[in-house]
């Protein structure tokens, strides 16, 4: 495919799904060099600390991925899921390249569907796949922001991670596999 034409649906959330695992990918990084009871301490953030808030985002994901699969996902935003760090972040970039690949085997007609599922209280919904999938893909990058926040508040770096800077990675990196002979 070539690096300028317009995406199908489906492929546009592939590639989305594979931004968000750099843009996680370069979050952890920065995480990395906090110890785990900075992680762990209140930060203002809405779900406290930068831990709670990660876990967050992977409960959302799978609850939505879950919906997105017909299945049903009991999420309790409320309780931390997975306490320790390591096994947090194994999980949630797994969970990542397990939404990706499948992307990669759904049909085109699967992103014109509507998906009904019924709210975290039960109430019966319908929404776009695509917007479910647009809602997966924000909704990370609305706390990626916040921790990013958090982490420069208290004197680390946090990584580049806007999608302009996934782009420019991984044109590189093609252009490095065109060279090879």
């Amino acid at each position: 495919m070539s690096t300028n034409a317009p995406y199908a649906w489906k492929s546009y959330f592939v590639v989305q799904a594979d931004y968000q695992q750099w843009a996680n990918d370069r979050l952890f990084a920065a995480l990395g060099r906090m110890d785990s009871a900075m992680l762990m301490s209140t930060q203002d953030l809405f779900f406290d600390s930068i831990h709670h808030t990660v876990d967050h985002m992977l409960l959302v994901n799978q609850l939505w991925f879950a919906r997105l699969r017909g299945e049903t996902f009991v999420a309790d935003f409320a309780k931390i899921t997975y306490s320790d760090w390591n096994e947090l972040i194994e999980v949630t970039q797994a969970q990542a390249r397990e939404l990706q690949l499948w992307l990669e085997e759904c049909d085109d007609a699967f992103f014109e569907r509507q998906l009904a599922y019924f709210t975290t209280k039960g109430e019966p919904q319908q929404m776009w796949v695509r917007d479910v999938l647009t809602h997966m893909m924000t909704h990370q990058a609305h706390h990626r922001g916040q921790i990013s926040a958090v982490i420069t508040r208290l004197g680390y770096r946090s990584l580049e991670m806007d999608y302009v800077y996934y782009k420019r990675d991984i044109d590189a990196y093609r252009s490095e596999l065109a060279a090879i002979p």
